[in-house]
């Protein structure tokens, strides 16, 4: 008798290969918009956070908050996803993200013409970037498989996780630069820029759009949200990875709002300086994002994942740690940056790919804003907790425990199927969960 998963098997043979995706005008785009966006917004991840501790003389607790209330928008990503799934035009809901964000970023610019630059426009900024970040991510999701054959999920993640890297390669020496040259508040119109940029290569896109969805049928909005929820943590593999990036994102997120903040004042080190460390460092990244799939060919795609999950927290610890001369301090900055840049392209894109190959197409949209409200809801948490922390025990000490509290987040993996997985084509077709799928 032939199986249900053997007959999938056999019409994915049967096939035709798809083209190489360098050949690809579709994904060529794609490739070029994402590049441009993440260029910019390693200037602004080095930029904010300098505005606020060079130019308003922020607390550590204060620039916590900052890195807090961008990713705090995420804690309603469960209806973000459940709305997007409703809506047809994914394309448009990314394009009007972009624009958002460009405006957004635009006022810190002319506020500063104004010298009326506050910390209250930049939590404000922050909020608005951070929400249209979430609508752009809920729609990527189905976007991107709609875009790139299953059989090329692992090649094209790791083509855009590589143009990420390149991004940390020289986005914080360019950003550096800039904020030295022009003030960070005027460095920050380069990521408004980008976004234009991304939003006219989207425009271009050829791609046909999913048809709407029939009027007013099928179950309310959290209802929606509630099914993408509970196939999240239905699925062995989507609930062991959910628990493992949450907690891997609360402890990074304690260090990620401090680490800025302890380079310039505790290791006294420059934006030029700061920058170009992250830039030397951020070839970790790249490393990373090239050997991805030849590392998870060798040992298989979850021992991969469950190596990136260790090797990118526990770097935090080395900047703990620096002291000495100034290339001491700048050495240990640079090298924090490489390892982890490694590991999260480790973990990063091999993760992704699984999670792509095991949703199911009716409930992407859904999955997705789903696993965005419990992971990325957990960076804010995080940031709070470490801006408090530091006040209470002191930010070196902070970023030693986040360091190990990260490293923990492997234990979500050891008793689920990811460990043992060699390679995504052992898996099959994935089947919705009828106690959780509706239209």
């Amino acid at each position: 008798m032939t199986t249900t998963a053997t007959t999938d098997r056999a019409d994915r043979a049967d096939r035709p290969a798809p083209p190489p995706l360098l050949r690809d005008r579709r994904f060529l785009r794609l490739w070029t918009a994402q590049s441009v966006s993440q260029l910019g917004d390693r200037i602004s991840e080095l930029a904010l956070p300098l505005i606020a501790v060079t130019a308003l003389h922020a607390t550590a607790v204060q620039v916590s908050l900052l890195t807090a209330l961008a990713w705090a928008p995420n804690l309603l990503g469960l209806l973000f996803g459940a709305w997007v799934d409703q809506r047809p035009g994914k394309r448009r809901l990314m394009i009007t993200a972009d624009l958002v964000r460009a405006a957004a970023l635009a006022t810190l610019p002319l506020a500063h013409l104004l010298d009326a630059v506050s910390l209250g426009q930049l939590y404000a900024v922050a909020v608005v970037t951070g929400s249209a970040g979430v609508l752009f991510n809920s729609a990527y999701s189905p976007f991107f498989v709609r875009l790139v054959p299953r059989s090329q999920y692992v090649e094209a993640n790791s083509r855009l996780s590589t143009s990420r890297s390149a991004s940390y390669l020289v986005g914080p020496a360019i950003g550096g630069a800039l904020v030295q040259a022009l003030t960070a508040p005027v460095a920050v119109l380069t990521d408004a820029v980008s976004f234009l940029a991304s939003a006219a290569l989207l425009g271009r896109l050829p791609v046909t759009e999913e048809p709407a969805p029939a009027g007013d049928a099928g179950p309310p909005m959290l209802a929606r949200a509630r099914a993408g929820l509970a196939f999240t943590l239905r699925h062995p593999v989507l609930r062991a990875s959910l628990g493992c990036c949450t907690t891997v994102n609360f402890f990074t997120f304690m260090a990620a709002g401090l680490t800025l903040f302890f380079a310039s004042r505790t290791l006294g080190l420059s934006a030029s300086a700061i920058g170009l460390a992250l830039g030397a460092g951020a070839t970790g990244s790249l490393l990373g994002a090239v050997l991805a799939p030849r590392i998870s060919r060798a040992i298989g795609v979850g021992r991969a994942i469950a190596a990136g999950a260790v090797l990118f927290p526990a770097p935090t610890a080395l900047v703990a740690v620096a002291g000495g001369p100034l290339w001491a301090r700048a050495g240990a900055l640079t090298a924090a940056e490489f390892l982890a840049g490694a590991g999260v392209m480790l973990f990063d894109i091999n993760l992704n790919s699984l999670q792509a190959r095991v949703i199911p197409d009716a409930l992407r949209s859904r999955v997705s804003g789903a696993f965005g409200t419990v992971n990325y809801g957990a960076r804010p948490l995080g940031a709070l907790a470490g801006g408090l922390l530091a006040a209470a025990i002191g930010t070196r000490a902070t970023l030693l425990a986040a360091a190990l509290g990260g490293c923990l987040a492997v234990l979500w993996l050891l008793p689920s199927p990811i460990p043992g997985l060699r390679s995504l084509d052992s898996l099959d077709e994935p089947a919705p969960d009828p106690a959780v799928t509706a239209p």
